[in-house]
């Protein structure tokens, strides 16, 4: 440590909120160059080339080849697949000094592919199984969480390339276990979710989170065991009611209650029920008006019809309107749409209705997956102040498809019936997708089969965020004082720590040091001359090193080295010619 390239800091860094970057940046494995930006430093290249070092071991056990592509790249391949529109903000572009278009890769399907391409036309050649290590690059418009949500991240990235649909499942099936070996043996608690393909496209998709408080993605986990990202989550379907009983639709007046409390609160004055029960917010139906802005520049003004108790959930509607970016609409979108008086939109200037009427707004109209055919509603009758009562769904008003945009709560029924939800955040640290047909087809990968004929490649892809598992590692295995890697890829095997001035001490140190590299035990030597045993205790829990061992005033005293766990347990003093092979035992 006397030469080691390292500065380790006391207090948090400004600006990081969560605990992984403080500790990565104070114990001198990373640096911060620029928002969501980080320089590698010594010890954090020792850890993530362990990470990675795992990582292709298991991936190589599935049969898959390592290339390496680079990360600037032309607008072309991304255009054909229109991931060049679809990514928006997301993807850096530039021109380069011809006025050519480039970008720094987010991802690499499409290169992949063309290699695939270039190289390969028979049945014979596949499948065929590649994969890369590589820096990816996206344009994160709030980065945070140090290395869990940078601008800059590292990234394995595998593609399978198969001849029919039964090869992309096996291909699959093979990187889904390969996954679970690297994330076991790396110490990263772990749960597979169905998740949402986005602009990956493709059928089949499940992420791997790590379960953390300070994730941004909530899943939902059913009784079973199985678990949904929540804009992958799928409501079971509900059944059709009966209305035939329900009096006509009738507009009253509501004054005054342009939302869901007031307006509970005027019905249950003005109109009560006959039945003895009060009017509660599950009675009524919400339209909410949202903005889709499609990668092509194209605005789409669409409301979305949903129980009342309920609220939007942008991310899930988002999802059900993809590649479009949505946002609630604003003030200036409405004014384009006399029709809607806020507070008070119905159905029936929405969808079907407005057509009907010959209102040509162009304003789709979808009901949430809760919403029953035959329900009977409190809605807007598209007046201030006038709201119809016992409006049906399916006998008075109808929509233009159903969309999941409501907010899954705690109870809801999991999607395979076997109970209600219960819901956890986590960290995504892999995905794996059935990319099916949309990338060969984009760019015309084809081979020719056994008559001869020219077939579509069916494709798979597979990512592990490597420098995002590290953080997460580093998230979920710290204390107050410090980290703790597990032994497999911490930066060391073994923390030596030589204290005090007496230099028989010293020069023990220095032959055990020498005693464990010959055993093959990685060592960090905290060799510093005019650093007190204090800093140096400190320096070696921010570290992390899973062994400590030190050699100072009980071996000038009584000829023995203390050993303990970098938790503080498992203590132990034991006499210097044992020591080695106590490090050892404790190794193993």
């Amino acid at each position: 440590m006397s030469t080691l390239f390292l500065r380790t800091l006391r207090d948090d860094p400004a600006g990081e909120d969560v605990d992984s970057a403080k500790l990565l940046i104070r114990a001198g494995y990373i640096r911060k160059a620029a928002p969501g930006v980080f320089t590698w430093l010594p010890l954090g290249l020792k850890v993530l080339n362990k990470v990675e070092a795992i990582v292709r071991e298991e991936i190589e056990k599935t049969g898959a080849q390592e290339v390496h592509f680079p990360a600037l790249l032309p607008r072309e391949p991304y255009e054909a697949t229109g991931r060049w529109e679809e990514y928006g903000d997301n993807m850096f572009k530039f021109k380069d000094r011809h006025d050519a278009d480039y970008l720094l890769a987010p991802t690499h399907e499409e290169m992949f592919t063309l290699l695939v391409k270039d190289m390969y036309s028979s049945y014979k050649d596949l499948p065929a199984l590649l994969y890369q290590i590589q820096t990816k690059y996206r344009d994160e418009a709030r980065p945070r969480a140090g290395l869990i949500r940078g601008r800059e991240f590292i990234m394995k990235d595998a593609y399978s390339f198969t001849v029919d649909e039964e090869g992309l499942k096996k291909a699959y099936r093979d990187q889904r276990d390969a996954y679970e070996r690297i994330y076991k043996r790396l110490g990263v608690d772990y749960i597979i979710v169905h998740a949402f393909s986005g602009p990956m496209g493709g059928s089949e998709s499940e992420e791997f989170l790590a379960p953390l408080p300070i994730g941004e993605d909530t899943f939902a986990q059913a009784p079973s065991g199985k678990a949904w990202n929540v804009e992958a989550l799928t409501t079971p379907p509900v059944a059709d009611v009966d209305f035939s009983e329900v009096p006509a639709a009738t507009a009253l007046p509501t004054p005054g209650s342009p939302t869901i409390d007031s307006l509970v609160d005027q019905a249950n004055e003005q109109h009560p029920r006959t039945d003895g029960r009060t009017w509660a917010a599950s009675d009524t139906l919400k339209n909410f008006v949202a903005a889709a802005q499609y990668p092509d520049g194209h605005r789409e003004i669409v409301a979305v019809g949903l129980p009342g108790d309920r609220q939007v959930d942008m991310k899930r509607l988002e999802a059900g309107l993809s590649p479009a970016e949505v946002e609630e609409a604003t003030p200036e979108d409405l004014a384009q749409h006399p029709e809607l008086v806020k507070g008070y939109i119905g159905p029936m200037v929405l969808g079907p209705q407005a057509e009907a009427k010959g209102i040509k707004n162009g304003v789709r109209y979808l009901m949430d997956a809760h919403v029953a055919k035959g329900s009977s509603w409190i809605t807007g009758a598209d007046k201030s102040g006038v709201h119809f009562f016992n409006l049906v769904y399916g006998r008075d008003f109808e929509a233009d498809g159903v969309i999941e945009a409501a907010q899954i709560r705690h109870g809801d029924m999991s999607p395979d019936g076997s109970g209600p939800l219960s819901f956890e955040r986590g960290v995504e640290i892999g995905q794996v997708f059935q990319l099916g047909l949309k990338y060969s087809k984009s760019l015309d990968l084809k081979v020719l089969d056994q008559n001869g004929k020219a077939v579509p490649v069916w494709m798979g892809s597979y990512g592990i965020g490597v420098s995002r598992v590290m953080a997460c590692i580093a998230e979920s295995h710290h204390d107050e004082r410090g980290l703790a890697w597990p032994a497999e890829i911490a930066p060391a095997a073994v923390h030596v720590v030589v204290t005090g001035k007496d230099q028989s001490a010293w020069d023990k140190a220095e032959e055990f040091v020498s005693e464990l590299e010959a055993a093959n035990v990685e060592v960090l030597f905290d060799d510093r001359p005019k650093v007190s045993p204090g800093v140096k205790f400190k320096d070696s829990e921010l570290l992390g090193v899973p062994v400590v061992a030190v050699v100072g005033r009980d071996f000038a005293n009584n000829g023995t080295i203390e050993i303990r766990d970098r938790d503080g347990s498992n203590s132990e003093s034991v006499p210097a010619a044992e020591a080695v092979a106590e490090v050892l035992k404790r190794i193993k």
